[in-house]
């Protein structure tokens, strides 16, 4: 999972401290690698291994001027998180575009063994967002339009969604404006938005609401699943349904990924966690089993945890300070990585814990690894009985379109019972939220009509092309991946 912002500013208007401000705002999405690419004139990029003010300083600013920009935050689901695989990707030839997405192409080995390998072509990264560049700008090229159109655009598009399989959203740059493209089913989300200043109108298009929140944008919309926007040099939105397929939004964004305060597909993030603590307290009740305090996990399980308490009729503490130094362990590289930083991210408060039964909440389990930790720490501090919830179902399948879980032996609820998996990670009890009530609870914080892609916890994958030798290509990637 990354996170993208792309910005069309009025001429003479430098883009690149939005981009920016957007970035910082999507951090979460991203950790491992950040990047800029801004035209005026030419091309000009910012590329490294690290944080986005790791990356970026004065200096960059003033180098990356121009009216275009695109911007990339990046965790890796494909590659090894190399130097060489940071987004954006340009190419200056055949056609002048720069490219950033969030998702994975699940095809990717397939294309390099054929697609590319046919035209002796030889991808200069691991990263997949190589495919869709090439492909896209291959597609603008036979069209050979000066200037690039709706309709050449368009008909790019429709050549990455023929070729490139998966679930992607897209943003992106060329000399003369700004493009981006949802893929066919929506599963990666996508928003577009605009301010009007005294210079003139700005365009944006993000992952995640909040990254146009915080740089000025107002909110037009949310690009549909198979929809594109392009802005060229009418400076006129154009926005083009290009695939009809069943919108199937991600699920896991509600559940753990994006921010409390983004809205994904009409729906408010925080609104949806609000509703799975209710739903959460409720099923907790149902089990007859006695709370003294309610602890979420942070940061995510917080809003869940408030609600979650107050049904159950107790109290919900900060039994855990989180050091805001440390990043996301759930997103780091390896297993290696997010155990040892675990402790060092968490830190109990002994008084919310001596003598009391104890219900730790959290967005998720999936690997077990903060869980145990957490009725460890919970143990050590006193605590009377300790009770592990999760307000999403059980993890159970690989999720191969750009979430990093991608390998069936990573879960800790496969093949085992509730009561095994309590037993597994030292709990009393652990409970979950059905598939069903987590649904429901984010259809009632907002789009009714919302149906998901909930694959890694069901295990239909709603592009219906998974095959054995693709969940064997994203496994062996994630494998090597995790030695680093």
């Amino acid at each position: 999972m990354c996170g993208f912002i792309s910005i069309f500013g009025p001429p003479e208007s430098d883009a690149i401290q939005d981009a920016l401000n957007g970035l910082l705002a999507i951090q979460h999405r991203g950790q491992d690698a950040a990047g800029a690419v801004t035209f005026k004139d030419r091309f000009q990029a910012k590329k490294g291994l690290g944080l986005v003010r790791e990356v970026f300083g004065e200096k960059h600013l003033q180098r990356l001027r121009g009216h275009l920009a695109v911007a990339h935050v990046r965790y890796p689901t494909v590659g090894l998180g190399e130097d060489t695989d940071v987004q954006p990707f340009w190419l200056d030839y055949p056609v002048g575009t720069a490219m950033a997405h969030n998702g994975n192409v699940t095809n990717f080995h397939e294309l390099r063994r054929t697609y590319f390998a046919q035209r002796n072509i030889h991808l200069g990264s691991n990263c997949d967002l190589e495919v869709v560049l090439y492909v896209f700008a291959d597609a603008l090229m036979r069209r050979r339009a000066d200037p690039v159109t709706v309709d050449d655009v368009q008909t790019a598009v429709k050549e990455v969604y023929d070729r490139v399989k998966g679930a992607y959203s897209v943003a992106g740059i060329t000399s003369e404006g700004m493009y981006a493209f949802r893929d066919p089913y929506g599963i990666k989300p996508c928003i577009f938005g605009k301010k009007v200043t005294p210079e003139g109108t700005w365009y944006a298009v993000a992952s995640e609401s909040v990254v146009l929140d915080v740089a000025g944008y107002e909110i037009v919309r949310d690009l549909k699943a198979g929809e594109m926007v392009w802005i060229g040099k009418d400076r006129v939105p154009h926005i083009r349904q290009v695939a009809n397929k069943p919108h199937r939004p991600c699920i896991f964004e509600y559940v753990y990924f994006a921010r409390p305060d983004t809205f994904l597909d009409g729906t408010s993030v925080y609104e949806a966690r609000m509703e799975l603590g209710r739903r959460l307290g409720r099923a907790f009740l149902e089990t007859k089993l006695v709370a003294d305090v309610v602890i979420p996990v942070p940061e995510s399980a917080r809003t869940a945890g408030q609600t979650m308490a107050e049904v159950i009729g107790v109290p919900c503490r900060e039994g855990f300070v989180k050091n805001r130094y440390v990043g996301r362990t759930f997103i780091m590289p390896n297993d290696k990585a997010r155990q040892a930083t675990i402790r060092t991210k968490l830190n109990p408060i002994r008084a919310e814990f001596e003598g009391k039964r104890v219900v730790i909440l959290d967005d998720s389990i999936v690997r077990g690894n903060t869980s145990r930790q957490m009725v460890k720490i919970a143990r050590q501090m006193g605590a009377a009985k300790v009770y592990l919830a999760s307000y999403s179902p059980p993890l159970l399948f690989p999720c191969l379109y750009g979430i990093d879980m991608s390998t069936k032996r990573e879960f800790i609820a496969r093949g085992r019972s509730h009561d095994e998996i309590a037993r597994e990670l030292g709990a009393d009890h652990v409970l979950y939220q059905t598939l069903e009530q987590m649904e429901d609870a984010v259809r009632t914080a907002g789009n009714k009509d919302l149906q998901f892609c909930n694959a890694c916890f069901a295990g239909t994958y709603p592009t219906g092309d998974i095959t054995e030798s693709m969940i064997a290509d994203i496994e062996r990637d994630r494998m090597e991946a995790s030695k680093v």
